[in-house]
């Protein structure tokens, strides 16, 4: 440092961060300075867009001067500030937590009545369309599946969690939908299992998606790596394909599973096929060809994305979430 500097912190990281990059800063320069929490909103596979129209950017600043300086550098992106919502560090960096343990309760909360609705004979897709024309509730993060994943939802959950136990609260709700998310892909494990048994020697699976979603080829917390471990273990044999993943894949399975060169490699001669990442090209397959390629036309539906009296009608066993 040879002056005056901003120093920003783009990470999500936890209430105090900034305090403690202080003193570490303090401890090795007498130059004046201010820390700033910047947090980042930008999702996997749709990051450039979100930076250029974000819904908000949270500026948390103690200092008025580092305050105009943060504006500035936003200003050639927005022909007003309204965007733009200045507030002190430390709800900065909680506000990003409670952004992403919202987002995670909400999944969490679908899934759970989308369970429910399987009970019951309720149809969750209905459920969902019903409660998100509510304007207070809104359509996104409603839809049913296999829980979420990635590398903000599963950590940021936990870590608020933990912020909340040092703090000598229980973070009941939040912790709630964590254990909902756990038990969301063993529920699915079990519709399996329900239908072939625990003995799966002999069986072979094929595997449509493997990242966590869609347009992009991370596979951190994702739902595939417990779904097909627990495959593996009960001694089946699996294939998978996913359009970007396969790297990934292969660094997690090493030579456990087989890989696929495309959807349809991945099902022929299989005894069930396992949708687990929403991608487009999986949306509209040709499915008298997947029917000829498989040994038994079962289809594991994680996303619900495909339509039940159709393929009934082609003569699959169609099996989907809270349906």
């Amino acid at each position: 440092m040879n002056g005056y500097k901003v120093i920003v912190d783009k990470s999500t990281v936890p209430v105090g961060t900034a305090e403690k990059v202080t003193e570490i800063i303090k401890a090795n320069t007498t130059h004046p300075f201010d820390v700033v929490s910047n947090p980042e909103f930008l999702k996997q596979g749709n990051a450039v867009d979100d930076f250029l129209h974000p819904d908000r950017v949270i500026i948390g600043s103690n200092s008025d001067k580092a305050t105009l300086i943060m504006q500035e550098i936003y200003s050639p992106f927005f022909r007003t500030g309204n965007r733009i919502i200045v507030m002190d560090v430390k709800s900065a960096e909680m506000t990003k937590y409670a952004a992403n343990s919202f987002l995670a309760t909400k999944i969490s909360f679908m899934n759970e009545i989308a369970n429910l609705c399987e009970k019951v004979g309720a149809d969750a897709e209905m459920v969902r369309v019903g409660i998100s024309t509510d304007s207070r509730i809104g359509n996104k993060f409603l839809f049913p599946g296999l829980g979420y994943g990635g590398s903000c939802f599963p950590k940021d959950v936990k870590a608020l969690i933990k912020t909340g136990l040092e703090n000598g609260m229980d973070m009941s709700i939040i912790s709630a939908a964590d254990n909902v998310n756990k038990k969301q892909r063993q529920i699915f494990i079990e519709k399996i299992t329900k239908c072939f048994g625990h003995d799966l020697s002999g069986k072979t699976f094929g595997v449509l998606g493997l990242a966590f979603k869609p347009k992009t080829n991370d596979m951190r917390e994702a739902p595939a790596i417990t779904i097909i471990n627990a495959l593996l273990d009960m001694g089946a044999k699996v294939k998978a394909f996913d359009p970007k993943a396969m790297e990934s894949a292969k660094f997690i399975f090493k030579d456990k599973i087989t890989y696929s060169k495309n959807a349809y490699d991945t099902v022929e001669n299989a005894d069930c096929m396992l949708l687990l990442t929403e991608w487009n090209k999986f949306r509209r397959p040709d499915f008298e060809r997947i029917k000829s390629l498989m040994t038994t036309p079962i289809i594991f539906d994680g996303r619900n994305q495909y339509n039940t009296v159709r393929l009934e009608e082609k003569g699959f066993e169609y099996y989907q979430i809270g349906r």
